[in-house]
């Protein structure tokens, strides 16, 4: 492509047949220094500093002849400081390219780190420019190759409503596997391992959710107590694969790692998503370093107040500021990075509400990101999933996302293991009635019954990365992050959990036969719920943090997946097989559109109809009985040419005799498909007819076919 003269070039480093061409965005700047180094150069004694003389908007831009993939590079940025105003140029720090498809190195918190004068506490004057050199410090980018032998790749785009979302780490997953091989445990290449995929198949996964992959480092507080960011929400750039997770070693290799990983689990059906962080960065608050965008344009970049104060949304010391083009422009042109040069399909976006912040800083589900999201020709066809809040003002916005967008529906975690884990006595939570359950297993059309969004717009789940494990919440009524050196204060407080009379793990085999009916309570509620279902990487193991839910710094067999399994986990594993291929095999449960308030014969729309203990219809007053407990939906798919299905919900202490609701047809009866009582699958059982009456264990759920 010819660039237009008077345009700006495309912005990061672009190789071409007689070297590569080089841009910048540094808008208040007045001058800027390319600084290229040789590889393998530690402390920046090979450093070549290019002023770039060319300027267009603010865009900063050379072409260098000879320049090829490999080489290592940085910027200088020369400009006011003047702190109060936002303005923090500093020379004498080496930043990151924002648009850089490698990083080689990493970040060591040394004073020299950062812009302003600090000791050797890390802490100083915020109004002082400190002058040492930061190169020996920092990493470097680096120019790649983006050609890449994709063997045809053509993923099919799978329905959402047809779609298992998997939440998984790319080193947890794997660390622990005895099966893959050593030198890949833990890495892109791990991940797409026979053994993972087979393990994917069997459990009936069709996406695969990746915590954040964009390159990411350690904040300054872990660097000093010894630990590590493991979750990766401290994003160092956002075109960069993190390249610790890989098994190549060289920044290409790392790069062609997560195109081949991506390339087979394509190939084996999976898609992938990417779970991104673009609402700050790991610079921090403006105490915090300076590598990349604080030094290039903190006013531009990061959302400040007139003092030049960081607007903290996120919780993280800074808010990327989306008002500004050139930062939406950022974050587009890398959303459109990963879909075409790594064939992603599709986008988690951490934080979301923080990046639809208008002028004010009040969430507009009209904000220009959301309207070229909506609307962008290559990102309007990929799944994409809004984390709905944000710590802000008003932050939290569920339901409140445009479509296409999916959100993930903390409505349904709490509702789920509010019903199934009611450890009243120690946590007397508001609705343990059935009036909520029913609402979000029916597709919460309260929440995204509008603009013409459909049931899919809420991703189902009771379990995350964010908060106790499935088992967990089973095992524990709290927190237990003391290995997180902050005194057990950080984490959520309220859990909506049940340790059903211990705390922790037991010998007690009474205790742990119910412990493990209540996960598969929950798991059969995400997985056959009206939505799109996600569960966490081996909650269908049951894996334990050993109460910690808020493990984001535990790099170590804690949040590592256990592949060692006992029988009961195997049975687990059977049990989540089983209930996603119920999924797939019955229309009525993957239903895109909401169930019609008074079903109409004849539209090609599955009905639903709402029993109560004896067989009888609910009414207003079993709605709203805190008492009422035991809850039968019928989903009758006969306008859809497809099988009705009984799902029915005993949430009582107590086994209890429920009586199935009559049919139209007197021939029709139920088929015991699934029972939460079963360690293992196993049915179908014979078919009773209609209005029969059965003992249903204490807190159980059975799934029923008419028959």
């Amino acid at each position: 492509m010819i660039w237009p003269p008077d345009q700006p070039p495309q912005l990061g480093a672009h190789q071409s047949a007689d070297g590569t061409s080089f841009a910048v965005f540094a808008g208040a700047a007045d001058r800027v220094e390319l600084c290229l180094f040789d590889t393998g150069d530690l402390d920046g004694s090979s450093e070549q500093r290019i002023i770039l003389r060319d300027r267009i908007h603010g865009v900063w831009f050379t072409h260098l002849p000879g320049v090829g993939p490999g080489q290592r590079y940085g910027y200088r940025v020369h400009g006011p400081w003047r702190p109060e105003a936002g303005h923090r140029h500093n020379p004498a720090k080496l930043l990151l390219d924002p648009y850089g498809g490698a990083v080689d190195g990493d970040l060591i918190w040394r004073p020299e780190v950062f812009g302003h004068s600090v000791g050797p506490d890390m802490r100083g004057p915020l109004d002082v420019r400190d002058d040492r050199n930061s190169a020996p410090y920092v990493p470097r980018s680096v120019v790649i190759d983006r050609d890449f032998d994709w063997e045809g790749d053509d993923q099919e785009w799978i329905p959402r409503t047809a779609s298992l979302v998997y939440e998984a780490h790319v080193r947890g997953l794997t660390m622990a596997h005895p099966e893959v091989p050593r030198e890949l445990r833990g890495t892109y290449a791990g991940l797409a391992s026979p053994p993972m995929l087979e393990h994917l198949a069997r459990i009936g996964v069709t996406t695969i959710e990746l915590m954040p992959i964009h390159a990411f480092t350690n904040e300054l507080h872990l660097a000093r107590t010894g630990r590590r960011n493991y979750w990766g929400y401290n994003t160092m750039s956002f075109f960069a694969p993190h390249p610790s997770f890989a098994a190549a070693r060289d920044p290409q290799g790392v790069i062609d790692e997560v195109k081949a990983m991506v390339r087979t689990l394509h190939r084996h059906g999976f898609e992938v998503i990417l779970d991104v962080v673009y609402n700050h960065t790991a610079e921090q608050g403006r105490d915090g370093a300076t590598f990349c965008w604080r030094g290039l344009d903190s006013a531009a970049y990061y959302r400040l107040d007139e003092r030049g104060n960081d607007i903290d949304v996120t919780g993280c010391g800074n808010t990327i500021d989306m008002r500004h083009p050139r930062v939406c422009q950022l974050v587009l042109d890398s959303l459109r990075y990963w879909v075409n040069d790594f064939h992603v399909d599709g986008f988690r976006f951490d934080l979301a509400p923080a990046l639809a912040r208008g002028k004010y800083h009040d969430f507009d589900p009209g904000h220009p990101f959301l309207v070229a999201l909506r609307t962008d020709p290559v990102l309007s066809q990929v799944k994409l999933i809004a984390e709905p809040w944000d710590i802000g003002v008003h932050g939290w916005r569920t339901g409140q996302f445009p479509p296409p967008f999916s959100e993930w529906n903390d409505r349904f975690r709490d509702a789920i293991r509010t019903f199934w884990l009611p450890d009243v006595a120690a946590q007397p939570h508001q609705g343990h009635g059935i009036r909520e359950l029913s609402t979000r297993i029916a597709g919460s059309q309260d929440l995204f019954g509008h603009e013409d969004r459909g049931t899919t717009s809420s991703v189902n789940y009771v379990a995350s990365h964010d908060g106790f494990t499935l088992a967990d919440a089973t095992m524990y009524n709290t927190k237990h992050n003391l290995a997180n050196g902050e005194f057990n204060r950080d984490g959520n407080n309220d859990n909506r959990t049940w340790n059903h009379g211990v705390e922790g793990p037991t010998t007690d085999e009474a205790i742990n036969v119910l412990r493990r009916r209540s996960i598969r309570n929950l798991l059969a509620t995400t997985l056959l719920a009206t939505g799109m279902p996600m569960i966490g990487a081996g909650d269908e193991l049951g894996r334990t943090q050993r109460g910690n839910n808020n493990a984001y710094c535990q790099d170590n067999e804690m949040s590592w997946l256990d592949w060692d399994l006992q029988p009961w986990q195997d049975d687990l594993i059977s049990t989540t097989s089983h209930l996603m291929a119920l999924r797939q095999a019955y229309r009525v449960l993957r239903q895109s559109t909401f169930f019609p308030f008074h079903p109409r014969p004849g539209d090609g729309l599955a009905d639903v109809f709402w029993y109560g203990r004896y067989g009888e219809p609910m009414t207003s007053v079993s709605w709203e009985d805190p008492r009422c407990r035991v809850l039968q939906m019928l989903l009758v798919g006969e306008d859809m040419e497809a099988h009705s299905l009984l799902l029915l919900f005993q949430g009582k202490h107590d086994s209890e005799e429920v009586t199935l609701p009559p049919l139209e047809d007197d021939a029709q009866g139920y088929s015991l498909l699934w029972d939460s009582a079963w360690a293992r699958p196993t049915g179908p059982g014979r078919p009773i007819p209609a209005g029969s009456t059965v003992e249903v264990p204490a807190a159980s759920m059975r799934v029923y076919l008419v028959s």
